[in-house]
């Protein structure tokens, strides 16, 4: 590139990155967080804010942004609708934004008489940048910015409530709590928990941390029975994999009621949670569980109950039943484990034939309760009987 053709995409460059969209706004603080609410035409949303999706890093595996998969059904109704002409689109975007942006207070403006205080006038500057260097990432709207985006009435004026932060797990906090009532997918929210600040979030889903980090855990850990085996929203399932909702079920399942094999390591208000020790005897029971029922282990749930969510399920209460027996501080956990599931190997039919005794076809085993509670009775009877031989 020669010196003039530098400089000319030097100067675009320049010039791209001092261009801002300036409008009325209104700003007030909750607690130490700035607020911003103002309307702007709805065709401009994406040409300042950035759509985050939930993705992770191909290298490191670290989960990046927090969105969901665009619904185009969604946005093309939404189309539809604005296209129709004249339409009322009150519902407000929320966006964060980064404090790059300036807010300009209006000079003369009275407040004296006005019955809620706190809050300012002004002018509220936001940079537009080229996509991935935007100073404002959707939180809340996502499928309604696109289809603004794409409608012939991209005019309109939408309301905005935008709040400054440029921390990436405030936008996911926010991103839960706003999206929690409208059906958000539970598997979203459990892969977001992890990386999201507890600090404001519902004591239910603090209590879904734990589960969603061991799910994690298993799925990235090289030496994890469920290495890249368990099927998450940020990555593309492979036919084989198991599903996040199974694993995570299973696992806080072992971490309530009075006998879950995790019981003992839940900690209180005083001390935390040991996930690492949860993790060891899972991974430990997981490792029995695939090299008992290798060819079992290793098909996709549809050609094998055993990595089904009702196997993974049935296998989870079995631990109880184990730990209950043998305890947890063994040297030789793997071992004993292998031990311990061998008793009754003999009486699991996960990918042919009948389950013995109760004689339900393999495929039979649902995840209904009517269906797994046969199954674990029966696995149970026969660990009980091994146990007393």
């Amino acid at each position: 590139m020669n010196a003039v053709a530098r400089k000319k995409v030097a100067t675009k460059s320049k010039s791209s990155r001092a261009s801002a969209l300036v409008m009325n706004a209104l700003l007030f603080k909750q607690g130490d967080a700035k607020v911003f609410s103002f309307a702007m035409p709805g065709a401009q949303l994406t040409q300042i804010a950035d759509l985050s999706r939930i993705k992770r890093d191909e290298k490191k595996h670290k989960l990046q942004g927090f969105q969901r998969a665009e619904i185009q059904k969604h946005v093309r109704e939404i189309t539809e609708y604005l296209d129709r002409g004249p339409a009322l689109f009150p519902n407000a975007v929320i966006l964060a934004l980064s404090p790059e942006v300036t807010f300009t207070r209006k000079r003369g403006t009275k407040t004296a008489n006005l019955n809620v205080g706190g809050v300012e006038a002004g002018t509220l500057s936001i940079p537009v940048r080229p996509e991935g260097e935007k100073v404002a990432w959707v939180v809340d709207g996502q499928q309604r910015s696109l289809a603004l985006g794409r409608s012939k009435n991209g005019s309109i004026l939408v309301p905005v409530v935008a709040f400054e932060s440029s921390s990436i797990e405030t936008h996911r906090q926010q991103f839960i709590l706003v999206n929690r009532a409208k059906g958000l997918s539970q598997r979203l929210i459990n892969e977001l928990l992890p990386e999201t600040d507890d600090a404001l979030l519902p004591r239910d889903l603090i209590a879904s941390r734990v589960p969603s980090e061991l799910c994690n855990l298993l799925n990235v850990t090289s030496k994890s029975p469920f290495f890249h085996r368990i099927a998450r929203i940020s990555e593309k399932a492979d036919k084989n994999a198991i599903i996040d909702s199974a694993v995570t079920r299973m696992i806080r399942d072992r971490l309530n009621g009075t006998s879950g094999a995790l019981l003992h390591l839940k900690g209180n208000g005083r001390d935390a949670a040991n996930v690492r020790e949860m993790y060891r005897l899972l991974a430990a029971y997981w490792s029995a569980v695939a090299a008992t029922f290798p060819e079992a282990w290793a098909l996709p749930p549809d050609k094998s109950r055993l990595t089904s969510a009702a196997g993974i399920s049935v296998m989870g209460v079995m631990m109880d039943r184990i730990c209950a027996r043998v305890g947890y501080r063994h040297g030789d956990i793997d071992q004993l484990f292998r031990k311990e599931i061998s008793s009754f190997a003999r009486q699991c039919a996960w990918t042919s034939g009948r389950w013995p005794e109760i004689g339900m076809e393999w495929n039979a085993l649902e995840m209904t309760a009517k269906s797994m509670a046969r199954v674990v009775q029966h696995l149970g009877a026969a660990y009980v009987r091994a146990g007393a031989a």
